[in-house]
């Protein structure tokens, strides 16, 4: 499958048998390149890269690299920061993709591809968290066009920063969600905000939600939940005009209308969000010093610990 082929005539121009065809592909077979590349490696093709949550500098320097060295350059509009599109992307040519639908990203991009110019495919965030990637990659490989991720730092890390926290917290938060409420995309059974929450010891990230912020509140109280769990809302994460909103399941909603917010903020549940009761971690504790020897971790028999 690391072969791109543009063998399926009825789906040649047609993006959505584009993404039917390399889904089949998918079904039978993994992508040799999968063994191949690495997440930092620069390969060949289009790449789609994360422009992180906002500030310029939490770009990744494979990002960073990349835009430099691009021709052009389809960002998603308004959610990259312009700061970043000025620093990095000066020389190349900018096309803002939003208004615009497959049937025109795709023969913009495989053309100047195709030209021999250097394209970027610059999604804010990380693509790989709700950034409808894949569907264009796949409609690119169909036609022959390489293409590859390149990771960036989602909001949700950069909210958790700005709040001074952890997502996961030993005997708070074991696990984290990274979810979206119900709306045109999401059916209401698709939902499980309510059920992330009342598992309670996870940390719960609504992504695309600041204008569902009561309605999922309001569930949230219907089912139960307790109204004083924290509920943390950051706008604009890591952009000059952030703003950090602190509350509870039973009083975000109104401090959230009264900034007047509709979208563009990442909103986190969970006792992580203000770090409280938190107990040390293993990482550090007794286990860390007993052993054979008693002087590393390396002489004892638990895990090899990074994240906590």
């Amino acid at each position: 499958m690391g072969e791109t082929t543009e063998t399926d005539d009825a789906a040649d121009g047609d993006p959505q048998s584009a993404i039917d065809a390399q889904g089949e592909r998918r079904r039978e077979e993994l992508d040799d390149r999968i063994f191949d590349h690495s997440a930092g490696d620069k390969q060949a093709g289009i790449p789609f890269v994360g422009a992180g949550p906002g500030d310029p500098r939490l770009l990744t320097v494979a990002g960073r690299e990349l835009l430099e060295e691009s021709d052009l350059v389809v960002h998603a509009g308004s959610l990259v920061n312009s700061e970043l599109l000025e620093a990095y992307c000066g020389h190349a040519e900018l096309v803002n993709s939003v208004g615009k639908d497959l049937e025109e990203l795709i023969p913009l991009m495989r053309d100047a591809h195709e030209e021999g110019r250097s394209v970027v495919r610059l999604h804010s965030g990380d693509p790989a968290i709700y950034g409808a990637a894949l569907e264009q990659m796949d409609a690119l490989e169909h036609e022959g066009v390489p293409t590859y991720f390149v990771p960036g730092v989602t909001s949700a890390f950069a909210a958790s920063a700005t709040l001074r926290t952890q997502l996961t917290l030993n005997e708070v938060a074991n696990h984290v969600a990274f979810t979206r409420p119900q709306g045109k995309t999401l059916s209401a059974e698709e939902d499980h905000i309510s059920d992330f929450v009342g598992m309670g010891d996870v940390t719960t990230c609504i992504y695309l939600g600041t204008h569902a912020v009561r309605e999922t509140m309001d569930r949230l109280l219907e089912d139960g939940h307790d109204p004083e769990t924290p509920v943390g809302v950051i706008y604009h994460a890591s952009w000059p005009d952030e703003d950090v909103i602190v509350g509870s399941i039973g009083d975000i909603a109104d401090k959230v209308e009264d900034a007047g917010y509709r979208a563009s903020a990442l909103v986190v549940i969970g006792d992580a969000v203000t770090g409280a009761g938190y107990e040390r971690s293993y990482l550090y504790g007794d286990w860390a010093n007993r052993g054979s020897s008693g002087s590393s971790a390396e002489n004892t028999s638990e895990p090899e610990a990074s994240d906590d």
